[in-house]
């Protein structure tokens, strides 16, 4: 399902493993300024185009049932699976969604950053992408996994809360590959095996916690499939505290490897258009940090109504 580099950049990366140039297993010594707890949620898949567009536009919040809730967090971290800008041409793909601009305050109200690593951000081509770069920018809302060029798309996004440095990165290893960004072209960062190792092995000099947010697995497969647990492992074997997964559109399972979570996928957040109560029902991961890593998570239900609009499992 995913495209990996082989030939001699795959042999230069075993060799340099081989012969320690770098460790594929150990990781460097964190940053460890930090002496507070960090609470994170992290929210699935948003998509503010269609239903919840709409909503939106006559003046409703598909984030309001959740608002409270989210507020409580430290750091609210989104998959954003959608384009949001006024400009671009649809491309020749069966589900394109592009949001208005009016869902950019929205956003940063209820979220602190957003992963731009899927299959939905380049629907509208390279010159919408960055377009929404820009809007982002100028709403002052983080993002990562997807920037200007191959650089910035690879680039982690440093949030530092309480004295904690928490690196976010995010990768998409969904068709079309088209949106991935090129040498000086807009998209977002495609998951290369030795290149993922290196991004997490570099940022792990500079940051208390490391976390990559996965854009992966199959469709509306409960179960995740190798692929995703092999390249989890890889991740937290290059020193990452945490994997979060997106874009299965349900709920995937979760487990625990070298004493680190890894929940495989928390289905849809925001998003309307599927009927099934499997695709209705995602999760809202909270997960509790420290310089010592993850020390405590777990997940709340979210229940979507057929706008799109997701509610507390109790409420």
């Amino acid at each position: 399902m995913t495209s990996r580099k082989t030939g001699s950049k795959l042999i230069q990366f075993l060799l340099l493993c081989a012969l320690g140039t770098f460790s594929c297993t150990s990781m460097a010594g964190k940053t460890g300024s930090g002496t507070g707890t960090v609470r994170m949620v992290w929210v699935g898949d948003v998509m503010l185009a269609d239903g919840p567009g709409r909503l939106i536009a006559n003046g409703g919040d598909p984030f309001q049932p959740f608002a409270t809730r989210l507020d409580k967090a430290d750091i609210r971290i989104a998959n954003l699976e959608c384009v949001i800008a006024e400009g671009g041409k649809v491309l020749d793909k069966p589900w394109t969604f592009r949001a208005s601009t009016d869902a950019l305050p929205l956003l940063k109200n209820h979220v602190d950053a957003v992963s731009l690593a899927n299959n939905h951000a380049g629907d509208y081509g390279k010159a919408a992408f960055a377009e929404m770069l820009t809007r982002l920018q100028q709403a002052s809302l983080p993002y990562f996994g997807g920037g200007m060029d191959w650089r910035e798309a690879h680039q982690p996004r440093i949030i530092k809360r309480k004295g904690l440095k928490i690196a976010l990165l995010g990768y998409n290893e969904f068709f079309p590959r088209e949106f991935e960004a090129g040498e000086k072209l807009p998209g977002s960062a495609w998951s290369e095996d030795e290149q993922v190792v290196y991004d997490i092995r570099q940022v792990r000099k500079q940051a208390d916690i490391v976390i990559p947010f996965m854009h992966w697995g199959q469709e509306h497969e409960p179960i995740a499939n190798d692929r995703q647990r092999e390249l989890a492992r890889l991740m937290i074997d290059a020193g990452a505290d945490a994997v979060v997964g997106t874009h299965p559109h349900v709920v995937q399972d979760t487990e625990t490897y070298r004493g680190k979570p890894i929940i495989y996928s928390l289905g849809n957040f925001i998003f309307d258009g599927f009927s099934t109560t499997e695709n209705n029902t995602g999760q809202v991961l909270w997960m509790d940090v420290t310089a010592k890593g993850v020390t405590h998570w777990h997940v709340e239900s979210a229940h979507i109504d057929p706008q799109g609009t997701p509610h507390p499992q109790h409420d």
